[in-house]
């Protein structure tokens, strides 16, 4: 072994054990590796950086616009809604129409917010059809999974291996040179879930009700909020005239919540009496709760909190208690303010804090109105307990900040589709973002044009026409998963310069060449999904797809077949929860345990090894 092989090798094992231990973000671990090419002299500074200009990192990123784009408009919902709309209350119809329709969204969409928008109605129709929603959660899971093997869009490492196939000097996998091996997994997988994964499945019952909401009104209605609310006057002797709603420390002290500020705008004394008493709501103005708010005296504050936590603010500071009206549960919901639930996944930064230690209102502009935690029954205190993976947290806020927080994936996820909700002018753009769509769609499947300038332009369209603006593109593209890959791509490169890749094509047909071609792709479909339950699935494709293609040119076989099968193989993260960011999802709906996932999905990846040995042969013959 040559010094550079060792240095590309220290790197490489450096930078996976970063990936598996998550001491550093996974987009740091990337440029770090950026960073260490260039330091070793493994590569000059023009190629360690060829990422951030690579084709496949400027498609992805468009793909994200498009994506969100279709969210933003509540065009995806829509869709999603339609196609469940045929499930009827048959256990084994749910899990065809479930399966089929998460696979045919997510093999355009990303398939985590594909499966965080149906989720809300998958629930929804377990609960009418009488059965336990962990019947239909991994089947929702393992079907979003399936659908990016669909096209050629439907998950990066198919956009990975066809620009592998490209820069070797091959024609690139076109969009539907997936498909029909994707229709073919997809279909095993279905069958396999109706015969054999169904019996595996547990029969649960959840251990809340929430996540059949699909309205940001029926989560008001299920946590019971409008019993919390409650009006305080401020007296004209009130010390609370004239601090700000962050000096008021109502929060912090109290555990009371101000959601809005009512202030009588014209009729003197009377108005403002008429107002508190509920007679009135003409003669007066709402206001935003914000920090830097001013409380004057005569508003009226609608606040959330106990009874007795409320009772004991307005003795303290000499203010007048009444519960609200029914019409002050707009201050909860309206076109600009929500609520929705956002779930901590297994790698949030806010486990083992509480909400004061991570100080989540100032960073997030956001209030916690409730904690739901699978298998707790009592009431948690929202300032003292510390908060776990699978914690529920209702939130509200502002709609923008609410949605801000699909940018944090590694925090949290959003559950729903609460953009449905805003009232937004998005929403007036979905017929937009269908043609825009559609069109995208359509230029992919005639190849006219490369991938990168038909996703670019749709992405630019979708901006144009309004479906999004700039600032929320920006924010519908998953920063850290382009650094990822635009870090991880030069890597490829070492380990091809400095003849790794030679060396574990050798290694690989040593092994396995004396039983065939069809040998060496099945141990190279195995290794992949063996690799991607503990490495993101672009990761694992950008190491092993020029390996693929290596192994096809050193035995003389066509490499469309072998790079096909890391794609593909890189996808099927059925073993762990953590695996893939739709399984982290559906797990505390379903109240599924960890074993769970391996008892279902280890036996679909065998099947879906088989199929693909079976059939990419067929559709790349030797």
């Amino acid at each position: 072994m040559t010094l550079e092989m060792g240095l590309t090798l220290g790197i490489l094992a450096a930078a996976i054990l970063l990936f598996l231990t998550e001491w550093l973000r996974v987009d740091v671990v990337a440029l770090g590796v950026v960073v260490a090419l260039m330091l070793s002299g493994l590569l000059p500074a023009q190629d360690a950086v060829a990422g951030f200009a690579n084709p496949v990192v400027l498609t992805i990123a468009a793909l994200f616009i498009v994506g969100g784009g279709v969210v933003q408009t509540g065009l995806a919902g829509w869709i999603g809604q339609r196609i469940l709309s045929i499930a009827g209350r048959s256990e084994a119809r749910l899990v065809v129409v479930v399966m089929a329709a998460v696979a045919l969204l997510s093999s355009i969409l990303s398939s985590s917010g594909t499966v965080a928008v149906l989720l809300p109605a998958i629930v929804s129709l377990a609960r009418s059809a009488r059965i336990s929603p962990s019947r239909l959660l991994i089947p929702l899971s393992f079907g979003a999974l399936l659908g990016g093997t669909l096209t050629l869009i439907g998950t990066p490492p198919n956009i990975i291996a066809s620009d592998t196939l490209g820069g070797a000097g091959y024609r690139p996998l076109g969009f539907f040179d997936f498909t029909l091996i994707g229709l073919a997994l997809l279909g095993a997988g279905i069958l396999y879930m109706l015969l054999i994964g169904r019996r595996l499945l547990p029969a649960s019952q959840p251990t809340r009700e929430l996540q059949r909401v699909e309205t940001p009104e029926e989560l008001v209605a299920l946590y019971r909020l409008p019993d919390d609310l409650f009006h305080l006057r401020v007296r004209s002797e009130s010390p609370l005239a004239g601090r700000t709603v962050a000096e008021s420390r109502l929060g912090q002290d109290f555990n009371v919540t101000v959601l809005e500020i009512m202030r009588p705008t014209q009729g003197g004394a009377r108005a403002r009496f008429e107002l508190w008493r509920g007679q009135r709501n003409d003669a007066m103005s709402r206001l935003a709760a914000r920090a830097d708010s001013t409380i004057a005296a005569g508003d009226v504050l609608v606040v959330r909190g106990s009874a007795g936590d409320v009772g004991h603010a307005a003795a303290y500071w000499n203010l007048g208690l009444q519960p609200a009206q029914p019409q002050d549960e707009s201050a909860l919901i309206n076109d600009e303010i929500g609520v929705a639930e956002i779930l901590l996944p297994p790698r949030s930064t806010l486990a083992g804090r509480t909400l004061v230690e991570a100080q989540f209102g100032a960073l997030y502009k956001l209030t916690v109105l409730g904690i739901h935690r699978p298998g707790a029954t009592e009431k948690l205190d929202l300032k003292r307990m510390p908060l776990r993976f699978g914690d529920i947290l209702l939130v509200q806020g502002p709609w923008r900040n609410i949605l801000a927080l699909r940018e944090k994936r590694r925090d949290f996820v959003v559950m729903g589709e609460p953009e449905a909700a805003m009232g937004a002018p998005a929403r007036r753009r979905a017929p937009q973002a269908l043609l825009i769509l559609v069109g995208m769609l359509a230029l992919l499947a005639a190849n006219v044009l490369p991938i990168v300038t038909v996703s670019l332009l749709a992405a630019l369209a979708m901006i144009l026409t309004g479906c999004l603006t700039i600032d929320e593109a920006y924010g519908a593209v998953d920063w850290k998963s382009i650094v990822l890959i635009a870090g991880m791509l030069p890597m490829s490169t070492a380990l091809e310069r400095v003849g790794l890749v030679r060396v574990a094509t050798q290694g690989l047909i040593g092994l396995l060449g004396g039983w065939g071609p069809v040998a060496v792709l099945a141990g190279l479909f195995l290794f992949v999904a063996l690799l991607t339950q503990v490495l993101s699935n672009t990761t694992t494709a950008v190491l092993v797809a020029p390996i693929a293609l290596a192994a096809a040119q050193s035995m003389g076989v066509r490499p469309e077949g072998f790079v096909m099968a890391v794609a593909i193989a890189a996808s099927l993260a059925f073993a762990t929860p953590v695996a893939s960011p739709v399984n982290t999802l559906v797990m505390g709906a379903g109240n599924y345990r960890f074993a769970d996932y391996a008892r279902v999905g280890v036996p679909l990846i065998l099947l879906t090894l088989l199929i693909s040995v079976l059939v990419l042969p067929l559709l790349w013959p030797f």
